[in-house]
């Protein structure tokens, strides 16, 4: 990679900052909270002057192409759906149940037996006639617009690598998120709210904070975390009301500190270590503009929520949609914090249920984007870390162990193919055989399809350009209508 970034590169420089001027940029930081309470009385920052909304890293930047896709929104399938009991279905697991896999057997993480048969039917769907398993039946209704890929691999078949290489493009350092890398890339639409969001319905998922970090990246480009098995807006974004003063005495008081401190700055230099820090202040003020109504799902007809389902999943994707709405570009919705669909006894039962709680909303969420007219617009990714063994695991021969071989990700709208298949994996279901995909390549993809060029998508830090597919990747383009 070259020392000197192109026209095309983002790149940035921290530098020292002193005592002083850390206070004067916090001042200068916390007085365009008054600003952005100005912008608000005047109706929206979509009044607001090139040198107001340039303040904001968040503000939108132009992408290396035109591209379809404007916001990007990841299913997250924590624990490892099985591919040959949803989207990948192998007629030889019925000949062959109970006997040995023989030489399409791989070595596996646990012990494992036998071949074992899908317990779900498989039915033709749609103008293309892809098989969709039973328990996404209603997910099934939308797979002309869906591309089933089925020859994802990783590197390793254990849970908190392979989440962290989907997540952060490493398996073992911590590097900054896909999410944190697009809005990174292209900023965001809103600037009342963060440019990437991940929801989860219970508890922090495994690894955490990294999974929407931003890293050695500026820390404006990381996600916010919401709990959104919580319903009331004060307690899903705390302190998003002011209960200590009205808005107006808040402006006047911001306002002061801003005089103050623009007179303080006027001598010294701009520093910029303190940017990160001081663009938080500034998005917590323009958010009680909107995350009250954004993240208020009461304000949909019944009509939607019959759509949806009830639940807590359900309601994240209709925040999702509401995020995509608003201009966000990166939501992460996360199904389970615990082991989610990692079946290792008990499959049967267990993806029933799993897929139970998510087949509904994901069925409404691409039809009432498409409805919208925002599919076109939005690329939605649906998929775990890896997928699952086709062969029983031991002792109780009722699920299935780890699999990085070879498993599936749906892919739709942001320009993809839908009605479409790419790739393939064995007879049995245990290895990807055809047009291979690696997350390094579903990355390259999705910053593609995004209108970004990975391997330009750089940023210098310790002396390298680092960029989120490091050294390798290629962009799918067969996905791609």
């Amino acid at each position: 990679m070259n020392n000197q970034p192109d026209k095309a590169t983002r790149s940035s420089h921290q530098a020292a900052i002193s005592r002083r001027g850390l206070l004067g940029r916090s001042g200068v930081g916390l007085g365009l909270l008054g600003l952005a309470g100005v912008l608000a009385d005047d109706g929206a920052l979509a009044n607001a002057s090139p040198s107001q909304t340039d303040l904001s890293p968040l503000a939108p930047k132009q992408p290396h192409f035109s591209a379809r896709a404007k916001s990007v929104v990841h299913l997250f399938l924590k624990g490892g759906p099985s591919q040959v009991d949803t989207f990948d279905p192998k007629p030889l697991l019925d000949r062959l149940h109970g006997k040995p896999a023989g030489k399409l057997g791989l070595p596996t993480e646990r012990k494992t037996g036998a071949v074992m048969k899908s317990p779900y039917k498989f039915q033709r769907r749609g103008q293309s006639g892809i098989p969709v398993s039973e328990i996404f039946e209603k997910t099934g209704a939308m797979i002309d617009d869906i591309c089933v890929v089925r020859s994802m691999h990783c590197d390793v078949p254990n849970h908190e690598p392979s989440i962290q290489l989907l997540n952060c493009g490493h398996n073992i350092v911590t590097r900054p998120s896909w999410g944190a890398w697009v809005t990174y890339g292209l900023g965001s639409e809103n600037q009342n709210l963060p440019g990437f969001f991940a929801l989860c319905p219970d508890g922090v998922p495994t690894l955490g904070s990294r999974l929407w970090g931003s890293s050695f990246l500026p820390g404006a480009y990381q996600g916010t975390f919401l709990q959104t098995k919580y319903r009331d807006v004060e307690r899903l974004v705390e302190n998003v009301r002011n209960t200590s003063f009205s808005a107006f005495a808040q402006q006047r008081q911001l306002d002061l500190v801003r005089r103050l401190n623009e007179l303080h700055l006027a001598e010294r230099e701009k520093e910029s270590r303190l940017e990160a820090r001081i663009q938080s202040f500034e998005l917590a003020a323009r958010m009680q503009m909107e995350a009250v109504d954004v993240f208020d799902v009461n304000q949909e007809p019944q009509y939607i929520h019959d759509l949806y389902g009830s639940g807590a999943h359900a309601r994240q994707m209709i925040i999702a949609r509401r995020l995509v709405e608003r201009g966000v570009r990166v939501v992460q919705v996360y199904t389970h914090p615990g082991g989610g669909w990692d079946s290792h006894d008990g499959l049967e039962e267990a993806h029933r249920r799993l897929a139970m709680e998510s087949d509904q909303s994901l069925f409404a969420f691409l039809f009432d984007l498409k409805q919208r007219g925002l599919l076109e617009s939005t690329l939605v990714i649906v998929g775990g870390e890896f997928g699952r063994t086709p062969v029983a695991e031991f002792p109780n021969f009722s699920g299935r162990d780890h699999n990085h071989y070879g498993f599936s990700f749906l892919l739709a709208g942001g320009g993809v193919k839908g009605g479409y298949v790419h790739g393939a994996t064995d007879d049995l279901g245990f290895a990807a055989v055809e047009n291979k995909v690696h997350y390094h390549d579903l990355h390259a993809t999705i910053l593609h399809s995004l209108g970004l060029n990975h391997e330009q998508l750089t940023y210098r830090f310790a002396g390298r350009d680092f960029r989120l597919t490091d050294i390798y990747g290629n962009v799918v383009h067969d996905v791609l209508a």
